[in-house]
């Protein structure tokens, strides 16, 4: 890789790592998550990797992102996969067979030469192209990054304010539990309920040809995600209320990141003539709808809300603590989400040196099984910005030290069982080498005005 090469300082040998991880996870246009659990190119996966790939080549975390793009739907959408057609059809499921988003999708604007998923993922997307400008902001003028970004992401924004307001009070629902990127998540335990699975022998699961059933979903879990992609997939991937689905849900994390990219939007409009005044007010009324419609006072964080039932979901997830990102959410309430972090439920700096992806004291808990308990690496990257915007410096550098820590000695595993940091899930992880890269080389944003 090369350009802007800033010193490696105390990290030297853990950021030389992460460049080997991420060179070799290059395809030529944009990065795999992992060669074997994950041979394709994921949405908010990219989005991590450009940021760390900005610090050594920002070209390439530009490209990152533009190869994604080419990938967005007529109705703006940007789809959580973008699959590789040199890849084995069979490698993963589901794969570009199950989805046929160039056919199914068509009525949505699919593209008919690039096959992908019909679902989304988080959008980080806009937060990561000032970033990635912000490297070398000569050199992405020249080439029009941003020029060429801006109207991708305020279409991708449009699709997920207009099209997946589901609930009717201003945020995005998930109709899929793969949507707010915490597969399996607790929160989705009482929703999926409703849905019936489709029969296990009819599908094979090529994520246990590569990972340990024990850190993976359950199969009843699959038939079930496999049953709601059907429906939407058999239903042209089109959203509404009309569409009657079975599962949609108002998750803080999707929400906050929204909010915080158009944040970044607001930027990057201002960077290119445009006016920034649209962006603001949409995140001010993101933060808004967050605190209105998500905010539990008395479990000291966001939940989740089931759309169908108008119920929140009594459970604690990371998820619910991501909001600290956002520069106006209420004093207050980020003073109670900085003692929710610290607290029993989720240990940092107490029992736990990373945030768990779920409640310590939930009944399921499970520090092994995918997002039911096991620390993120992007999660406490998303953290450790939103304690050090909020003024918490030295439980920012407490985490930062954590996490880079933590890659370096887990070989940038996948996720870690958050007492012991033991890597789970597969090693050599993009987002891993990219964000703990990152935090290395990057002091990160600081403490919001005011």
């Amino acid at each position: 890789m090369t350009g802007i090469r800033p010193p490696l300082g105390a990290y030297g040998r853990l950021a030389q790592g992460a460049q080997r991880v991420l060179r070799d996870n290059w395809t030529g246009s944009s990065t795999v998550p992992s060669r074997t659990l994950y041979p394709h190119q994921w949405s908010w996966d990219s989005a991590f990797i450009a940021i760390g790939l900005r610090h050594r080549s920002p070209r390439r975390a530009q490209r990152e992102l533009e190869t994604l793009f080419t990938a967005q739907w007529g109705d703006g959408r940007i789809p959580h996969i973008v699959f590789n057609p040199a890849v084995p059809r069979h490698a993963y499921f589901p794969g570009p067979d199950f989805w046929r988003s160039s056919t199914a999708g068509a009525a949505a604007g699919a593209p008919a030469d690039t096959e992908t998923s019909g679902i989304v993922q988080p959008p980080v997307h806009a937060l990561a192209a000032l970033l990635v400008h912000r490297a070398d902001p000569d050199a992405s003028a020249r080439h029009g990054f941003l020029d060429r970004a801006r109207p991708r992401l305020a279409a991708w924004h449009g699709y997920l304010l207009r099209a997946r307001d589901l609930g009717g009070h201003g945020l995005v629902s998930a109709v899929h539990p793969w949507e707010p990127g915490m597969d399996n998540s607790p929160c989705w335990d009482a929703p999926l309920a409703r849905v019936t699975p489709v029969p296990p022998g009819t599908f094979h699961r090529a994520d246990l040809d590569h990972g340990a059933a024990a850190d993976r979903p359950t199969d009843l879990d699959y038939g079930r995600y496999v049953r709601l992609a059907m429906d939407y997939r058999d239903g042209g991937y089109r959203d509404g209320p009309a569409t009657d689905p079975r599962f949609a849900v108002e998750d803080p994390g999707i929400n906050a990141l929204l909010a915080a990219s158009e944040h970044a939007l607001a930027e990057i409009a201002a960077a290119t003539g445009a006016d920034p005044a649209p962006h603001r007010a949409r995140a001010a009324r993101l933060t808004a709808a967050l605190v209105d419609r998500l905010w539990d006072p008395a479990a000291g964080l966001f939940l989740c809300r089931d759309v169908l039932t108008g119920t929140l979901v009594p459970e604690r997830s990371a998820a619910g603590l991501l909001p600290l990102l956002l520069p106006d959410l209420p004093p207050a309430i980020a003073r109670t989400l900085v003692r929710t972090v610290r607290g029993a439920h989720f240990g940092l700096g107490r029992t736990v040196r990373l945030v768990p992806s779920y409640d310590l004291l939930g009944g399921a808990f499970d520090p092994f099984r995918y997002w039911r308990g096991p620390a993120w690496f992007n999660v406490n990257w998303l953290l450790e910005r939103g304690l050090r915007l909020h003024g918490e410096t030295a439980a920012a550098d407490a985490l930062r030290t954590a996490v880079l820590e933590t890659a370096a000695a887990s070989d940038f595993a996948e996720y870690v069982d958050p007492y012991t940091g033991r890597a789970r899930g597969t090693t050599s992880f993009g987002w891993t080498a990219a964000l703990a890269l990152d935090l290395a080389l990057d002091p990160g944003p600081g403490p919001s005005p005011g």
